[in-house]
C-alpha cells in the first residue's frame, strides 16, 4: 500500500484548519469580547502560517502572518476586535483557500487589496509589524536584553518522525532568537552510529538560554502547532543579570547544584512524557481513510451480501444440515460488516450546517437583512454520499429563504416582528429516513402570487381546484419564479426544480408548509444510505420488484370482489379513508392473469398515501443497490436494481414517482366523476 502524499495530508489538515477559523470568526462577530474565540483564530491562523511554511508553501505562510499578527496584537490587548478587523479576515479566509489549491498562482494583486483592507481594519501604526515576513522565513537578528528582559531555560526535543511529517526545527530556532538574545546548545547524545543513522529521524534534542522582554506565552506560542508532540521544559531562571547576559562564558555549576537542577528537569522531561504518550495513543486511535477507499469496501461489503444471499438460497433448498448451519453463521457475520460499514460511512450533518454560516453571513451583508441563524440537531448523522450531495439543493433553499422569506429590518418592524430574521435548519431521524428542514419566520408564500404564475407560464387551468399542498408544489416546476425581479440571489426560476430533482434522485421527498405572514417550512426527506437498504421482495406477473421497506405502511388482501367493484374507480377503503390504487401488472403490461388473491402495499412518504397492486409479497430482502445505465435515464418508475440470490435482477420502485402516479389518477378519476 502506498504511504500517503505528505503534501496531500498537509491540504487536508489546512482546508479542516481553514474551516475552524471561519468557525472562529463568526463566533466572534457574535461576541467581539470572547476572549476564547480570539485566541482561538489566533491559533489557528499559527499553526497554518507555520506548516505552510514548512511544506513549501510561501505565499499562504506570508499573507497569513500577516493576519495572524492583527490578531496578536487583538489579544494582547494592544488593538480591539471590531467587526471591520473580523470581516477583513473573512474575505482574507477565502484568499488563503486560494493559496492552498494553487500555491503558485499570480496572487499579487488580490493579496495587496485584502491586506490594504485588513490595515485598515486594524489602524495603520498596528501593521507596522505586519508588514515584514514571518520569523521562520528571515535570518537570525539578535537583539540586546534591556531592562525589563528576564532570563529562560528552555529545553526541548522533537519527535523522531518530524522531519518526515514537514516540521523544521531550523525555523523553530530563527523565532527563538528573534524573541531576544538568544544562545543555542545541541544535544547529539541520542545521535546513533552512522551504520544505525536514517537520514529521516530526527534524534538532536536543543537546550536554549534566552534572555528576552517577551513572556512565557510567547515562548510557548512558538512551538504552538507541535507542542502536543513534543518534550519541552521551560522555567525563568533567578539569577544576577550580568551573569546571565553574558553571551558566551558559561560558569559551570557546583556538582550538589547540578545535580538539584538536573532532578527536577528530568521529573518535567517524565511530566511532559506522559500526556504526549497519552496524545500518540489518541491519534493512534484514529485514521484517516480517503472516502474512495470506504466506497470500494462498500462495493465488496454489497457484493457480499448478494453471495450470501445465494448461499442462504442454496442451503434452504439442500438437506445438508452443515451448510445450512454455515450459511447462518455467514449471514450472521455479513449483517454485522454491513452494519459496521453502514456507521464507518455515517458523518453528522453538523459538517453540512457549519458551510452555512459564512453563507449566512455574507448574504446578511449583501441584502442589508440582520439573520440569525440557529442550527439544531447537529449531532444527527447520515451517509456521507448524502452529505455531499445536500449542499446544492440546502444552498438554494437557505437563499430563497433569505431572499424571499425574510423582510427588510423595516418591513418586519413594521408588521410586529423583530428586526432579526430568522433561519432555522434543523435535522432529526424518523426510522431510517432524516428529515432536514428549512424554516424562516418571513413573509410566508403568497398563494395567490403562486396561482397567477401558474397560470401565466400554463402549468395550471384558470380556476383550477387544488389542494393547498399541491398549489405549494407548485414553486419546484422549472422556470416558476414569484420574483418581480431579477437579482443576484434569485428571481430566474431555476434552483427549485434543481432541488426537487437532487432530492428524488436521493430517494426522498421534498414537504412544503407555509402560513403567510408568519413564514415558511421546507422538510427534505431523505434515506439514511443510499447503498444498502431493507426492501419487500414482491412479485408482479413472472417479475420481481422491490418495494422500500421505509414507504411500507401496510399490507392488505384484495379480493376478487374487491378488485371486480373498485374497476373505473380505483381506491379501497381504509379505516374510513379513502386510498387510490395503481394495478401494476397493467402499469408493467405484464400481459398475464391476476393471481386469484392479490395483495395490496400501501406505500406512504409524509401524509401521502398510494396502494400497489401485486401477486405475490415474498417476504423482506436486503438490497444493494445498483445503478440503472445511462439507456434507463428516463424510466421513472425506478430509482435503481438488485441482484437476488439466485442470480435474477429485480428493479428497486420508486416510491416518489408511484405516489405522484397514484395522485395524478385520482385526479383524473375526480373530474371524470
Amino acid at each position: 500500500m502506498n504511504e500517503l502524499d505528505p503534501i496531500a495530508v498537509f491540504r487536508t489538515e489546512a482546508a479542516e484548519q481553514l474551516e475552524l477559523i471561519e468557525a472562529g470568526l463568526l463566533d466572534l462577530m457574535r461576541d467581539l469580547s470572547d476572549r476564547a474565540q480570539i485566541d482561538a483564530v489566533f491559533r489557528g491562523l499559527h499553526t497554518l502560517k507555520g506548516s505552510g511554511s514548512m511544506f513549501g508553501f510561501d505565499q499562504l505562510a506570508a499573507f497569513t502572518h500577516h493576519c495572524e499578527t492583527a490578531f496578536d496584537r487583538v489579544r494582547k490587548g494592544e488593538a480591539p476586535a471590531t467587526k471591520e478587523l473580523v470581516g477583513a479576515v473573512l474575505d482574507a479566509q477565502g484568499h488563503m483557500q486560494a493559496l492552498l489549491e494553487n500555491p503558485n498562482g499570480d496572487y499579487e494583486a488580490m493579496s495587496s487589496v485584502l491586506l490594504e483592507k485588513l490595515r485598515l481594519a486594524v489602524g495603520a501604526n498596528g501593521m507596522q509589524s505586519a508588514t515584514t515576513t514571518p520569523a521562520a522565513s528571515q535570518p537570525a537578528v539578535v537583539t540586546s536584553s534591556a531592562g525589563n528582559a528576564k532570563n529562560w531555560y528552555l529545553k526541548f526535543s522533537l519527535p523522531t518522525n518530524s522531519m518526515a511529517n514537514g516540521t523544521n526545527p531550523l525555523g523553530l530556532l530563527d523565532e527563538l532568537r528573534d524573541l531576544g538574545e538568544c544562545r543555542i546548545e545541541a544535544g547529539t547524545d541520542a545521535v546513533p552510529l552512522l551504520q544505525d543513522l536514517d537520514p529521516r529521524d530526527l534524534h538532536i534534542g536543543w537546550t536554549v538560554h534566552l534572555t528576552t522582554e517577551k513572556s512565557r506565552s510567547d515562548i510557548e506560542d512558538v512551538f504552538i502547532f507541535v507542542m502536543d508532540d513534543m518534550t519541552m521544559e521551560l522555567r525563568e531562571i533567578q539569577a544576577d543579570r550580568q551573569q546571565a547576559s553574558a553571551p558566551v562564558v558559561a560558569i559551570p555549576p557546583a556538582p550538589v547544584a547540578e545535580a538539584q537542577s538536573k532532578a527536577p528537569a528530568q521529573q518535567t522531561d517524565a511530566a511532559k512524557a506522559q500526556p504526549a504518550d497519552a496524545k500518540s495513543q489518541k491519534q493512534a486511535d484514529n485514521v484517516r481513510i480517503p472516502a474512495l477507499r470506504l466506497d470500494e469496501m462498500m462495493d465488496r461489503v454489497g457484493e457480499l451480501v448478494i453471495a450470501q444471499s445465494r448461499l442462504s438460497q442454496m442451503a434452504n433448498s439442500a438437506a445438508d444440515l452443515g451448510l445450512r448451519s454455515v450459511s447462518e453463521e455467514i449471514e450472521r457475520l455479513a449483517g454485522e460488516l454491513r452494519d459496521t460499514m453502514m456507521v464507518l460511512r455515517m458523518m453528522p450533518v453538523a459538517s453540512l450546517f457549519s458551510r452555512f454560516r459564512r453563507l449566512v453571513h455574507d448574504l446578511a451583508r449583501e441584502t442589508g437583512k440582520d439573520i440569525e441563524l440557529i442550527t439544531e440537531g447537529e449531532s444527527t448523522e447520515v451517509d456521507k454520499t448524502v452529505i455531499d450531495r445536500l449542499a446544492d439543493p440546502l444552498v438554494h433553499l437557505v437563499r430563497n429563504s433569505i431572499d424571499h422569506g425574510l423582510e427588510s429590518p423595516e418591513d418586519r418592524i413594521a408588521a410586529g416582528k423583530s428586526a432579526v430574521g430568522r433561519v432555522i435548519l434543523s435535522a432529526h431521524q424518523t426510522g431510517s429516513e432524516v428529515i432536514i428542514s428549512i424554516k424562516d419566520d418571513g413573509r410566508g408564500i403568497d398563494r395567490q402570487k403562486v396561482r397567477a404564475k401558474a397560470e401565466a407560464n400554463g402549468l395550471i387551468q384558470p380556476g383550477a381546484q387544488l389542494a393547498d399542498k399541491e398549489l405549494l408544489q407548485l414553486i419546484f416546476q422549472p422556470g416558476f419564479s414569484t420574483a418581480e425581479k431579477v437579482t443576484n440571489l434569485s428571481g430566474r426560476g431555476v434552483g427549485m426544480d434543481v432541488v426537487k430533482k437532487t432530492i428524488e434522485t436521493l430517494r426522498g421527498s421534498i414537504d412544503v408548509a407555509s402560513e403567510f405572514g408568519n413564514g415558511s417550512n421546507i422538510a427534505l426527506r431523505i434515506p439514511l444510505t443510499l447503498a444498502i437498504i431493507d426492501g419487500l421482495l414482491v412479485r408482479v406477473g413472472n417479475g420481481r420488484y422491490v418495494i422500500p421497506l421505509t414507504a411500507v405502511e401496510e399490507c392488505l388482501e384484495l379480493s376478487v370482489e374487491q378488485d371486480l367493484r373498485s374497476r373505473g374507480r380505483s381506491f379501497i377503503s381504509l379505516r374510513d379513508d379513502l386510498v387510490p390504487f395503481l394495478r401494476l401488472r397493467e402499469l408493467f403490461r405484464t400481459g398475464t392473469e391476476p393471481d386469484p388473491y392479490q395483495k395490496v402495499v400501501v406505500i406512504s412518504t409524509g401524509s401521502q398515501r398510494v396502494g400497489l397492486v401485486v401477486d405475490q409479497i415474498i417476504g423482506d430482502h436486503q438490497t444493494v443497490i445498483k445503478s440503472m445505465s445511462k439507456l434507463h435515464d428516463h424510466v421513472s418508475t425506478f430509482s435503481g436494481a438488485t441482484i437476488l440470490g439466485d442470480g435474477n435482477v429485480a428493479l428497486i420502485l420508486d416510491v416518489v414517482h408511484l405516489i405522484a402516479a397514484g395522485q395524478h389518477q385520482e385526479a383524473q378519476l375526480r373530474a371524470a366523476g
